[in-house]
């Protein structure tokens, strides 16, 4: 019997633990979707995700555990966010939305979308000159959606948008670098989507609190909706400067 294994830091939402080199987790609420991804991604011999390996005698799933650095902590090395490093987490990105689209599990939409893209989900690996983004952790939120979604998630988290974060107009030429390392050729709509992500998620764990829901109670509080309707209050503030370099 595999038993209860050990617990990985960093996750906010669901327990997750080690046993031996896989990961144990309760499955998402749409597992099927999730895991015909990954294994969409496995068969394509994409490196950039976990691999999905079944589940056990406890009812978890069971993915491939992957060696690195997860970057769930607050202070990280410099090279976490280095011009380089964000390059190569657009390029991941699009990497994987190439792979979906126009397939069925895209579902007449453009590509499937992580839809939590982070440093929290990010695994980094070490090369010559630091770290750099090699995989994709936490799938639970995928699903069909556009490009942009994942790209103004990306903005939004690996920039930390928001107050006490970069300065808007450094921020915006980071925000050009990720649109063109990714490719994004329509970027008209990218600080919309940014205030659309926020907005849905403080809103989101109001709600899943208000109805007993016990991460999103957890998330509430310490203080997860109030810092994401703060960060929503600056991206709109400052949303002419944060274009000014998106062209």
């Amino acid at each position: 019997m595999a038993g209860a294994g050990n617990p990985l830091p960093g996750g906010s939402v669901t327990t997750v633990v080690r046993v031996a080199d896989t990961v144990r987790r309760a499955p998402p609420a749409n597992a099927e979707f999730v895991h015909a991804v990954l294994g969409w991604f496995e068969q394509r011999g994409w490196e950039g995700a976990p691999r999905f390996l079944g589940t056990d005698e406890l009812g978890r799933e069971v993915l491939s555990f992957i060696e690195g650095h997860v970057a769930w902590e607050p202070s990280q090395p410099p090279s976490v966010f280095a011009d380089a490093s964000l390059g190569r987490v657009a390029e991941l990105v699009r990497e994987f939305h190439d792979l979906t689209a126009g397939t069925p599990l895209a579902a007449g939409r453009e590509v499937v979308c992580h839809n939590d893209l982070a440093p929290k989900n990010t695994v980094y690996r070490a090369t010559d000159t630091g770290l750099a983004p090699a995989v994709f952790i936490d799938w639970d939120l995928a699903a069909p959606g556009e490009r942009i979604h994942d790209v103004a998630h990306v903005c939004w988290q690996y920039l930390g948008l928001g107050p006490g974060g970069a300065d808007p107009a450094a921020a915006s030429a980071r925000m050009r670098l990720i649109c063109d390392a990714y490719g994004l050729p329509d970027r008209a709509r990218l600080l919309e989507t940014i205030l659309w992500w926020q907005d849905r998620c403080w809103r989101g764990i109001e709600a899943g609190a208000a109805s007993g829901d016990p991460a999103m109670i957890r998330l509430r509080a310490r203080g997860s909706s109030r810092a994401v309707r703060a960060a929503f209050g600056w991206v709109a503030r400052h949303r002419g400067e944060l274009a000014a370099s998106l062209g």
